[in-house]
């Protein structure tokens, strides 16, 4: 991996979240890989990271962030310097699932390795001409969905729009998928949490 091969940073994929760290800091000799590795990735590591961030860099210094979790809140805290970062510092995040990112994580730092996608993607919903009906159709296929059968449908919603159906999606899109992997967080009904997100696609239908 070459220094020209990473823009601002990106996401990897990877079962073994300390194996990749460890592969991780061989590849990217002789540049500084300063790294977060947890099991839950919790707001005090998100400030930590912010932290080390901000501290002045004359050559490239990779930041790694890795998880087999991510709480919601710490990766909302990272939005800004992931967006924004400073001058010759990289993020690369690592995690078994990319589905314990949120869209708007995913959004800032491309996927450079995935595993195979799996058959929860494939979605018959067709999000460049979604109807009412397509959508009672949905929820009610989905009706007695649980919060982690949720999860995987949410992902499988926005690999299609994203991905199949090739949408670039709104703010309010990006933020209603967001919200809804709160909401299953604080375990909230799957069916609302799916009403939600599709009707933000109705809406601007």
């Amino acid at each position: 991996m070459s220094v020209h091969e990473v823009v601002r940073g990106h996401i990897l994929i990877a079962s073994d979240v300390e194996a990749q760290f460890h592969k991780l800091q061989e590849s990217l000799k002789p540049h500084r890989v300063v790294g977060f590795i947890e099991d839950k990735f919790l707001i005090e590591h998100a400030k930590a990271v912010i932290a080390e961030a901000y501290i002045s860099e004359s050559s490239i210094k990779y930041i790694v962030l890795g998880a087999l979790e991510f709480h919601v809140v710490s990766q909302n805290s990272l939005l800004k310097v992931f967006e924004e970062p400073p001058r010759n510092i990289e993020f690369i995040i690592i995690t078994p699932t990319k589905s314990n990112l949120l869209p708007t994580v995913r959004s800032r730092l491309p996927i450079k390795k995935t595993k195979n996608i799996s058959k929860i993607y494939e979605c018959e919903l067709n999000f460049s001409k979604l109807s009412y009906e397509d959508v009672f159709t949905f929820l009610k296929k989905h009706a007695w969905t649980s919060r982690n059968e949720a999860k995987e449908l949410l992902e499988s919603l926005y690999h299609r729009a994203t991905v199949v159906d090739m949408l670039i999606l709104s703010q309010k899109q990006l933020d209603n998928f967001d919200k809804a992997y709160r909401l299953l967080e604080l375990n909230s009904k799957p069916q609302n949490i799916l009403t939600l997100v599709l009707m933000g696609f109705i809406d601007a239908n």
